[in-house]
């Protein structure tokens, strides 16, 4: 192991960044794909209430683990010597920080049981605290890993922590473990994550020292991060307490599973791209060029994926949600038709911030954290009372207006004027609204496929997809050839 700064991988960073989004995606698409059947097997399993209190006793255990895990490691990516002593550090620090909020949750969770009145929560919240040690012995393995772009790592450890869980979820489940079979599959899955990444990592402690120099210098790269991951999850958390509180327990249930879908097409896109920028903007920033067209590169591609799987979402997603889970699910669909303006805010936000860190600014995300606090909590409570739905537009229009931030933010640091944006963004957003517009009369003026019979109404929902594709590539050749180029161009080369 080195001991000095990511050095440049031999035979070009573009040549093993692609390496990287093809090995990424295979990975992710794995994940998504058994992501999928675990929810939908599991929501014939069990009830939308055992759902709502599974998340809201993981509520608090969910927002601890930003303390524990993932601010040091972004930290130690980016860190360019003294790595051996500098990781040693970020595992010690991670280590006990996970083993004190474990001990703050066990204490916190009657509270949890008052506030959802519901006994069932705060047990689940005691027991589920030990996923929090579990999750801080990450923290090292994964960031070596990433920082030596040891891409290996999305198709092993990822899914075999989705495939843990998803077996012994749907095995408990059957078995009429209730809650607690979502209980047994978290912490299976965070525990076989950590032997993969120990295993593929080749890290190990005790090789270094533990400084508390460098704990102070990692900690003040670390702080501005650890500020956005504390607030998105506060965000998140928050989402959940109101939701629970002012609706029910069976809406809650309803809230994870559609946020969950929601967050599948998109996150699988933004993990593919985000996991490779990062140490790739960090080695490529001291070169203004370079960097920019890196930039203005990989939002191209992310806006080109995420845009029309945003907007098939906001026209098909309550039909296909009803298929697949059944009618008492069709507030779930409800909501992730009402989310699909989260993947286009995030996937400014994510490319912004890769950016941001690789630049080694990486305080200015918090002014896209500050944006996201101030209008997502706000915009919850004030359209709370249309219900999911309500809940669904409030969170899009929080990350679309978080996601703009980031562009503005990361505009002054990439060097690109407002003209150069707008020919990269505007052409998919038109096809797909276009392409939104031809779905959305067939599903609702003609085919009305969530109304009919599984199978025909899946076939009928392919239908509409393939036409949703056509008219978007349609559109967006005619009007913006140039973005087109490049796909057509890497359809070629394949």
């Amino acid at each position: 192991m080195s001991d000095g700064g990511p050095v440049e991988p031999a035979g070009g960073l573009l040549r093993v960044l692609r390496r990287g989004v093809v090995i990424s995606a295979a990975g992710v698409a794995s994940v998504q794909v058994i992501g999928l059947v675990q929810t939908l097997v599991l929501a014939h399993l069990l009830s939308p209430s055992e759902f709502g209190v599974f998340a809201a006793g993981t509520v608090l255990t969910t927002f601890v683990v930003v303390f524990s895990h993932s601010s040091l490691s972004h930290a130690l990516i980016q860190r360019r010597e003294d790595v051996v002593d500098a990781a040693e550090t970020v595992f010690w620090a991670t280590l006990v920080s996970g083993v004190l909020l474990a001990g703050l949750l066990v204490a916190t969770a009657p509270v949890l049981a008052a506030v959802f009145d519901n006994d069932q929560v705060g047990l689940v919240a005691a027991v589920s605290a030990g996923t929090v040690v579990l999750t801080s012995l990450l923290a090292v393995p994964d960031a070596m890993m990433q920082r030596a772009f040891q891409f290996k790592r999305r198709i092993v450890v990822d899914p075999a922590n989705a495939a843990t869980f998803a077996t012994v979820a749907i095995v408990l489940a059957a078995n009429g473990f209730g809650v607690w079979s979502l209980v047994a599959g978290y912490y299976a899955s965070v525990a076989a994550a950590v032997v993969a990444a120990w295993w593929l990592s080749g890290w190990r402690p005790l090789r270094g020292r533990f400084r508390l120099r460098l704990w102070r210098e990692l900690a003040g790269f670390a702080f501005p991060l650890l500020i956005e991951s504390s607030v998105e999850r506060a965000v998140e958390a928050a989402e959940v307490f109101l939701v629970g509180h002012r609706l029910q327990t069976s809406a809650l249930g309803n809230y994870r599973n559609g946020r969950r879908l929601a967050f599948l097409p998109v996150m699988a896109i933004i993990q593919i791209c985000s996991y490779v920028l990062f140490p790739a903007f960090a080695q490529i920033a001291g070169e203004p060029e370079r960097f920019a067209r890196g930039f203005r590169t990989a939002l191209t591609w992310v806006w080109l994926a995420v845009v029309p799987v945003s907007a098939l979402l906001a026209v098909l997603g309550e039909p296909v949600v009803v298929l697949l889970l059944g009618r008492e699910w069709r507030g779930a669909g409800v909501l992730v038709e009402a989310m699909a303006g989260v993947g286009i805010g995030f996937a400014l936000m994510s490319v912004c911030a890769e950016a941001l860190k690789g630049a080694g600014r990486p305080h200015l995300i918090n002014w896209m954290t500050g944006v996201g606090a101030l209008t997502a909590i706000p915009l919850v409570l004030i359209l709370l009372p249309h219900g999911l739905f309500g809940v669904g537009i409030a969170l899009s229009v929080s990350a679309v207006l978080t996601g703009c931030t980031g562009l503005l933010l990361a505009r002054r640091i990439v060097a690109l004027t407002a003209g150069e944006l707008l020919r990269c963004l505007a052409p998919p957003v038109v096809a797909g609204v276009g392409a939104a517009v031809v779905a959305g009369l067939l599903e609702y003026g003609l085919l009305h496929a969530g109304e009919r019979a599984v199978a025909t109404g899946l076939g009928l929902v392919t239908v509409e997809v393939l036409c949703f594709v056509g008219v978007f590539f349609v559109v967006l050749q005619v009007i913006s050839p140039a973005t087109t180029a490049p796909l057509w161009s890497a359809v070629r080369r394949r």
